[in-house]
């Protein structure tokens, strides 16, 4: 978790600063495969969150539809589409850092818990979390991230 805070944070420092990142990390040998991060407004995607990004990018890497054998780190509390993701693609587990309250805080949530999506389920997925949700959620705060939140609110939606 430690590893993927960092990675998101060096965000904070560029043009486009983002607090939700994910990595995918081997299950049983803890060897990361990838990270990714949001790229909602650089896609021009509405599903482009970090850990639907990190799914997709690991599927196409390991050329399979399964991720049997890794966990989904992500730096805040899967939304019920990232969660389902998850599910889909058979996760062993996911970890997460803040949580769908300290996002929604900031910015717009559907405010289904990851644990929620997993209940309403016939697929399994380990839910841990929250986990150094200090440090996830500090992400959020972080003064270049509160002036992109803003930027972020005052978009004209079309």
């Amino acid at each position: 978790m430690k590893a993927i805070v960092a990675f998101t944070a060096r965000s904070l420092r560029t043009s486009h600063p983002r607090p939700f990142g994910a990595s995918i990390v081997h299950t049983k040998s803890g060897k990361p495969l990838l990270r990714a991060l949001n790229r909602v407004a650089q896609d021009f995607d509405p599903s482009s969150h970090a850990e639907v990004r990190a799914i997709r990018m690991a599927t196409r890497r390991l050329k399979t539809i399964s991720l049997a054998g890794y966990t989904l780190y992500s730096t805040c509390e899967p939304c019920p589409m990232c969660m389902s993701a998850a599910l889909w693609a058979g996760l062993d587990r996911v970890v997460f850092g803040a949580t769908i309250e300290d996002a929604n805080r900031h910015c717009n949530q559907i405010q289904i818990h990851a644990l929620e999506v997993v209940a309403r389920s016939d697929m399994k997925c380990v839910v841990n979390g929250p986990i150094l949700r200090g440090e996830c959620y500090a992400l959020f705060t972080h003064p270049s991230m509160l002036r992109a939140f803003r930027r972020w609110s005052s978009r004209k939606r079309t």
